[in-house]
């Protein structure tokens, strides 16, 4: 209604593209794009990954002016006005987004372990969906409903790190389901968009918040992208990981 401030906005998603497996169906994993990108590239290179068991869904954000860019349009999972742990986040977006992930996964049998991955902001919405599932709510006090099993974030950071400690020191369920999660961080010692501590930091953020199972992978050189080698390591850590058959096949 006009002049409610309680309104929540709606968001538009775009079209969403699905990998599936070549082999026995084990694991699904949603994977979420970088700021401006989409789902339809990021799904034509994961189906080149030697991983036969696990089904890739890759969504598409909604187009919105991001601050961060002077309000110019483009796909983004929440609006960003700096990319710096002072700058206030997005939690209206980083809910919706989260949400939409776990509504994705809803429907996934329940023998497959599902999970959620991305890079730069896709990782920070992962990252951001994995302190839902442990505090087990949104910001917004809706409750998550997805049991994760893995989480990724590639050339990310971590949005709400310096309330995380105290929001999770409040609940025994919450420092439970935090210890049993692993998540694995990748990020490029040469990043000149997401620094290279932001990453690191992020590790250590959750750790502190009793994350125990959180690895954090520095690649010497590497800017703001991907290379074969990072993802040969999140192929590794997925089967390690996850107990899944074929790699490699």
């Amino acid at each position: 209604m006009p002049g409610n401030r309680m309104a929540r906005r709606t968001f538009e998603f775009g079209r969403t593209h699905v990998v599936r497996p070549r082999g026995k169906h084990q694991a699904t994993i949603v994977w979420l794009h970088g700021l401006g990108d989409n789902g339809s590239s990021l799904s034509q290179h994961l189906e080149s990954l030697s991983l036969p068991n696990i089904k890739w869904i890759c969504p598409t954000a909604p187009t919105r002016a991001v601050t961060f860019l002077g309000g110019f349009p483009c796909t983004a999972w929440f609006d960003v006005r700096e990319i710096s742990e002072d700058s206030p986040d997005d939690w209206e977006g980083l809910d919706a987004s989260a949400a939409h992930v776990a509504n994705l996964l809803s429907t996934e049998p329940a023998d497959v372990k599902v999970g959620v991955g991305g890079f730069s902001m896709g990782a920070a919405t992962a990252l951001y969906s994995a302190t839902c599932f442990a505090l087990g709510k949104y910001a917004n006090g809706s409750p998550y409903p997805i049991n994760l099993r893995a989480v990724i974030g590639l050339s990310g950071w971590l949005p709400g790190s310096r309330s995380l400690r105290n929001k999770m020191e409040v609940s025994n369920d919450a420092a439970r389901r935090a210890s049993s999660l692993p998540i694995f961080l990748c990020h490029g010692t040469s990043d000149d968009v997401v620094p290279f501590n932001f990453g690191e930091r992020s590790s250590r953020y959750l750790s502190s918040a009793g994350f125990r199972c959180v690895t954090f992978k520095s690649h010497e050189g590497l800017g703001h992208y991907t290379v074969p080698r990072e993802m040969d390591d999140v192929c590794h850590w997925l089967t390690a990981r996850l107990g899944l058959e074929g790699y490699g096949s």
